[in-house]
């Protein structure tokens, strides 16, 4: 028996083009889906980092206690309240369980005329590694904090709130195919009103505002680091 027209008939049989072509097609389709997915995810997840950051700031030049009068004093809680509201508003992105937050005051060093310095600065979020890049507390004789393009400083007889908030980034599929797997948004507020800056760590235990904020009974200060000075130096 002839084996010709059977071959015949495979040869000119294209039932089946449409499923071999979509085969091969279906790892490039799936690979640019998943990425597009990714890179979707990515961006939505740092503008949300980066709107938290300028929040924070924002809210933490307008906090302080007082009246139009007088100079608004500020206070541990308040910090902490700063620090636990924006954890509150990452949601599901747990900004403290897999970030690290750090506010520093910028304010004019008065032993260099025209520097700055980071009077105070306080931190929290359970990523330590995602410690703060421009600085710490006590550092002076500074031009400004930032990079190196975006440097800001302390007014004049005033005060800038610095943030910067750092986010360890979950992917949706594969590290590989988002840019990176942290996350560096900063921020920063002139303080509108006057503030109080008033010190007394020369009173040693005894100090209720060093470095000018206001101790609170049962609340603990949000330090950077274990060995981070409390008093002024």
């Amino acid at each position: 028996m002839s084996r010709l027209p059977l071959l015949r008939r495979l040869r000119d049989d294209k039932s089946g083009v449409a499923l071999l072509e979509f085969a091969f097609s279906l790892p490039i389709v799936l690979t640019l889906s998943l990425t597009g997915a990714e890179l979707t995810n990515y961006i939505i997840t740092k503008m949300r980092v980066s709107q938290i950051a300028l929040h924070l700031a924002d809210n933490a030049a307008r906090i302080g206690s007082g009246t139009q009068l007088q100079a608004k004093t500020i206070s541990e809680a308040d910090i902490n309240d700063l620090l636990t509201g924006a954890d509150m508003q990452s949601g599901e992105l747990k900004l403290l369980t897999n970030g690290r937050v750090t506010i520093s005051s910028i304010e004019p060093d008065p032993t260099n005329t025209g520097k700055s310095r980071i009077r105070w600065q306080r931190c929290q979020g359970s990523k330590t590694a995602l410690s703060s890049t421009y600085g710490a507390q006590g550092d002076k004789n500074l031009a400004g904090v930032g990079p190196s393009t975006r440097q800001v400083a302390a007014p004049d007889n005033g005060v800038t709130m610095f943030v910067e908030v750092r986010f360890q980034y979950t992917p949706l599929i594969k590290t590989s195919l988002s840019p990176t797997s942290e996350m560096n948004e900063i921020a920063s507020m002139m303080v509108r009103d006057r503030r109080d800056t008033t010190d007394d760590s020369n009173l040693g235990s005894a100090a209720t505002h060093p470095r000018g904020i206001y101790k609170v009974s049962g609340v603990s200060p949000s330090m950077c680091s274990a060995g981070q000075a409390y008093l002024e130096t």
